[in-house]
């Protein structure tokens, strides 16, 4: 068992979700972790705290990626195309914000996972 309590809860949580419900909170977690940066952007740790949530929100993207190129991934072909240019979009805006840090381009990277995930949830979108 864990030590601390919510590294417990995180393990029961990821083996009681369903994978939809999975990829939703994994990307409203990228999300957050982004959110949280443009807020304290300022901070003396900022560069840290960035850099951690930028390659937290790419992990989360590559394994998007991975799934897709899988043989017996069941998703339409449009589907997987509109997935793939989604990734290789959010891949060059996390490249874009590494190399030259501004608080606003965190905008569109927390839209879109605050949108996937509220469609994996069967929600409606938030608007822009």
């Amino acid at each position: 068992m864990p030590a601390n309590p919510l590294d417990a809860y995180q393990s029961v949580e990821k083996s009681t979700l369903s994978g939809r419900e999975l990829e939703a909170s994994v990307l409203t977690k990228a999300a957050l972790k982004l959110q949280d940066v443009q807020q304290h952007w300022n901070d003396a740790d900022r560069d840290a705290l960035l850099d951690e949530a930028l390659k937290f929100n790419q992990r989360v993207w590559s394994f998007f990626q991975s799934e897709i190129s899988q043989a017996d991934n069941p998703l339409p072909a449009e589907i997987k195309q509109n997935i793939l240019a989604l990734s290789v979009f959010v891949d060059r805006r996390i490249f874009e914000v590494m190399a030259y840090p501004s608080s606003e381009k965190l905008d569109i990277l927390i839209n879109i996972n605050r949108n996937i995930a509220a469609g994996l949830r069967g929600e409606q979108p938030e608007a822009a």
